[in-house]
């Protein structure tokens, strides 16, 4: 078993720049709680690409989330697999154009947590999608 999430963000940008914002991924350090992200392979960005997204505080008190991009289509769809001790499963991006102008953004992901049980995907779903959600839409909206 696996908890599920999934989110669908409607925003005004252009698909390139919401592509562009949810792929910057040590922005996505900057907006998920004491997380930061590191980029451990050379640019560009493509299939293969791997970063850890480190949370916590300190160095004893926190876990690696490493993950490798398995697909990169950009400006419209990215998957990612996440390959740490504690944190197993996969997550994915997709932007497409809407109608009328802007881009919808669409993230799926499901995560298995070491020793957490499955009956408690629904709890770390909730939490997820919380979480994820704010992140996301700091992602859009927040230029640094």
């Amino acid at each position: 078993m696996a908890a599920e999430i999934r989110l669908v963000r409607d925003t005004a940008l252009p698909v390139a720049e919401a592509w562009r914002r949810i792929t910057d991924w040590e922005r996505h350090g900057a907006v998920v709680p004491l997380t930061r992200v590191t980029v451990r392979t050379p640019p560009p960005t493509a299939a293969g690409t791997v970063f850890v997204a480190r949370t916590g505080l300190g160095r004893l008190l926190g876990f690696d989330d490493p993950m490798e991009l398995v697909a990169w289509q950009p400006p419209r769809r990215c998957r990612m697999e996440k390959r740490g001790r504690l944190v197993r499963g996969w997550a994915e991006f997709e932007v497409r154009a809407r109608p009328g102008g802007g881009a919808r953004v669409e993230w799926h992901e499901e995560l298995r947590v070491r020793g957490v049980p499955a009956v408690a995907d629904p709890v770390l779903a909730t939490a997820g999608r919380l979480l994820f959600g704010r992140a996301l839409k700091s992602l859009l909206e927040n230029e640094e």
